[in-house]
């Protein structure tokens, strides 16, 4: 079952079924901005939102008992993942550690599940996911350690889910076709009561193409639909819709090719964002793999692009309490980001750290200015973290 795709391939290999696994990592790192706006704010970025700072992004462990899903007889597993850094600021499913800790350094469960591997159901076989996961669509994870590059798309930041809480069944059909089918408490919602904004049940559905192409092409297409609103602000029955579509082409066996649909639709709003990201890799050799990522972004009521300064404004924006994130005006944006992983080579025990440094200029498309608190049309956002395993 995909967890969500990802232009880079995770560091760790799955290990026999009936064992534990148990891995994670620390990740830090700094984002620039050359207009040192004063309100210290990256806006169209979300994970490295703090211009100029060095901040701790991630501090990520997790235990695991993975599933064997090609299995013919019964399997289960389980996964907690938990996380500690400023980026949990932004994934907090609601009503769950939301103002736990007051500091840009919070803590965040990413993933409590069970997992049920079903075997000979409707001619395949079937994974039942239970608990709390992140989103199955997209091209980009809350999982530093399996992206490209440090900074994420306007999709993956405005135009998708962090995570759900609910059930999540794939259906293998065949080698070559699963399908997704589930419900949850909303987008970003935690357990019911105060985690279900609304008390309304939500959905996602979908399917995934592998294998195709002799292996090299992989599809995955995810929709998820349902009342989004407080009741005391909007009248029920407005739906949001968020679709996705992926697909990877491993074009040989240095360059892979990533391209990243994506449409979400407010009725109550009559909001609407999509656009179109695409990614590029190819492997120098052992220590150095080029990224590339092209995006156009579109939010024509600027209703998604924000910028939360505060440390709980992100997460009281989406409870509908006071606070102070800003929403951005509407604009097309077009983003580019260059960079690189490089993996040097270190004797002993951080044999296996990342240096991950890019280059991103962000450009307002229509005329707007949403950068650098309305006077600028582009922005400018050097960057570079470090990863190290363990």
């Amino acid at each position: 079952m995909w967890a969500g795709l990802s232009c880079a391939a995770s560091a760790q290999e799955t290990p026999p079924p009936d064992s534990l696994k148990f891995y994670g990592h620390a990740e830090g790192g700094v984002a620039f901005n050359t207009a040192s706006p004063s309100d210290s704010e990256n806006v169209g970025n979300i994970f490295t939102d703090k211009a100029n700072q060095p901040q701790l992004n991630q501090l990520m462990a997790a235990v695991e008992r993975p599933v064997d899903s090609s299995a013919d007889s019964f399997d289960w597993g389980f996964k907690i993942q938990g996380l500690f850094g400023t980026d949990a600021r932004y994934t907090h499913s609601l009503g769950e550690t939301d103002h736990l800790i007051h500091s840009k350094y919070q803590f965040d469960f990413e993933e409590a599940t069970v997992t049920l591997h079903l075997p000979a159901l409707l001619g395949g076989s079937a994974d039942v996911k239970i608990g709390q996961f992140p989103s199955p669509m997209g091209a980009e994870t809350i999982d530093a350690s399996t992206n490209s590059l440090y900074s994420h798309s306007y999709i993956f930041n405005f135009g998708m889910p962090m995570k759900s809480t609910g059930v999540l069944t794939t259906l293998h059909v065949s080698p070559t076709l699963d399908l997704y089918a589930g419900f949850d408490t909303g987008l970003n919602g935690g357990l019911t009561g105060e985690g279900d904004i609304n008390g309304t049940i939500k959905g996602q559905f979908g399917f995934g193409l592998t294998n195709l192409l002799g292996g090299a092409f992989s599809l995955l297409a995810v929709s998820h639909i349902g009342d989004e609103n407080l009741p005391s602000v909007t009248p029920a029955g407005a739906l949001r819709y968020v679709n996705d579509v992926t697909a990877i082409y491993k074009a040989s066996d240095a360059l892979t090719l990533t391209t990243d649909v994506n449409y979400i639709q407010e009725d109550s709003t009559h909001a609407i964002g999509y656009g179109v990201a695409q990614y590029a890799t190819y492997v120098l050799n052992d220590q150095v793999t080029l990224a590339a990522r092209a995006e156009v972004w579109r939010d024509n009521a600027g209703a998604f692009v924000s910028v939360s300064p505060g440390f709980f404004d992100s997460v009281n924006s989406q409870r509908g309490l006071p606070n102070n994130a800003i929403l951005a005006p509407r604009a097309t944006y077009g983003a580019l980001t260059l960079g690189l992983t490089y993996k040097p080579e270190i004797s002993g025990g951080l044999s296996d750290i990342s240096i991950r440094p890019e280059l991103r200029v962000d450009q307002a498309l229509n005329g707007a200015a949403p950068f650098n608190q309305g006077k600028d049309a582009t922005s400018f956002t050097p960057a570079v973290d470090l990863i190290v395993p363990f």
